[in-house]
């Protein structure tokens, strides 16, 4: 998979964990990071600190919920197992899953 790729799977998990809040408060999310924490959707993949920042920012105690939602429906995505923790770290996840999703994909 090209990082190209990752990068759209990654957007795609974050847009429908997001949207499991309604569509509504998705899009209100995506309208509060671009303008006030200046992270456009689109940049999300190549700025996970700073939108686990805005998270953090926005939800307080509940962002790691979101973080969860997120990385479920990214494993999901790249067909890996998901295992639901509470130490569960939302950046090294996703690194993570970037770096097993190829290995993934050889095996049949």
């Amino acid at each position: 998979m090209s990082p190209r790729n990752f990068k759209k799977t990654l957007l795609t998990a974050v847009e429908e964990g997001l949207s499991t809040l309604g569509d509504s408060s998705k899009q209100a999310i995506l309208f509060h990071l671009e303008n006030s924490f200046k992270i456009k959707r689109e940049e999300i993949p190549t700025n996970l600190t700073e939108f686990k920042k805005a998270l953090e920012k926005i939800f307080g105690p509940g962002a790691p919920y979101i973080e969860k939602l997120i990385l479920k429906r990214l494993h999901d995505k790249l067909n890996l197992g998901f295992e639901n923790s509470e130490n569960l770290d939302f950046l090294n996840s996703v690194e993570n899953a970037r770096k097993i999703f190829p290995e993934e994909m050889t095996k049949t």
